[in-house]
């Protein structure tokens, strides 16, 4: 926990689960995100850092077109995962929700217990034959979710009867419970305490051996300890991208260094 992997320097398409390009996101005649390009690494966490307001959170939300959901906001550019452009008209938003997992800032279990919170994604997606398959389903993303042993003995009380740290782990185990490869987070532990944001910080150290994982957090000090790569917003444009621990010891622009050492921001 805690150790910055070490990624080749170059951050060459050859080696990126997500690829955006020249990416554009207008709110009406709001322009949010800024001609943004950045490659992001398979099975590694990457951290969306900057001041609030600076377009972390909608250049997230554009990864699984969640900002379909919004009438005014119009999105330009590219975006490709595994070299398939997520935003031509022949992809089903559905089917890439499923591939692309999403963990909002606030824990969101359905009101349904907390075996149907995970059931839940499976069902839709045909994913399991019969119970004995979806209780497999279940179980094993509750494992992965470090849950499991907390919650095996009712899965059928209420998810929102769980602390808020608990709560949160269930909405990964919901996450995890389709097989995505990718899993977007928005600031996942902003609404937590001490203990429950080291839990789910340990988890998404582990998580990454198996999903590439993205990350949005207000917090510099959690950035570094999650992330192997770090990237910084500001006003809308993406300031620079690399290593986490270049980017926190030597960035190499002044905006960077200015919010790191908490000259703005």
């Amino acid at each position: 926990m805690n150790k910055i992997s070490s990624f080749d320097e170059t951050n060459d398409m050859t080696d990126s689960k997500i690829t955006a390009r020249n990416v554009q996101v207008y709110y009406g005649d709001t322009h949010a995100i800024k001609d943004v390009s950045i490659n992001i690494k398979p099975q590694a966490v990457t951290a969306f850092i900057g001041p609030s307001g600076c377009g972390k959170s909608t250049f997230l939300r554009t990864i699984n077109r969640m900002n379909d959901t919004i009438d005014i906001c119009r999105v330009e550019g590219k975006i490709l995962i595994d070299d398939e452009d997520i935003y031509d008209p022949k992809v089903d938003p559905v089917q890439l929700r499923a591939k692309v997992g999403m963990v909002f800032q606030k824990p969101n279990p359905f009101p349904k217990s907390i075996y149907d919170n995970v059931a839940y994604g499976p069902r839709i997606h045909g994913l399991a034959r019969n119970k004995s398959e979806l209780d497999e389903i279940i179980e094993s993303s509750l494992q992965k979710a470090g849950l499991w042993a907390e919650v095996k003995d009712r899965l059928h009380a209420p998810g929102t009867g769980l602390s808020g740290g608990q709560q949160q782990r269930l909405c990964i185990a919901r996450a995890i419970a389709v097989s995505p490869e990718v899993i977007l987070m928005d600031e996942p532990c902003s609404a937590l305490d001490p203990i429950a944001t080291a839990k789910v910080e340990e988890l998404i150290d582990e998580l990454r051996e198996n999903y590439t994982i993205v990350i949005v957090t207000h917090s510099m000090q959690q950035a570094a300890r999650v992330s192997q790569r770090t990237a910084f917003f500001h006003l809308g444009v993406l300031v620079e991208e690399g290593l986490t621990q270049d980017i926190f010891t030597s960035p190499r622009d002044k905006r960077t260094e200015d919010y790191i050492t908490g000259r703005f921001g």
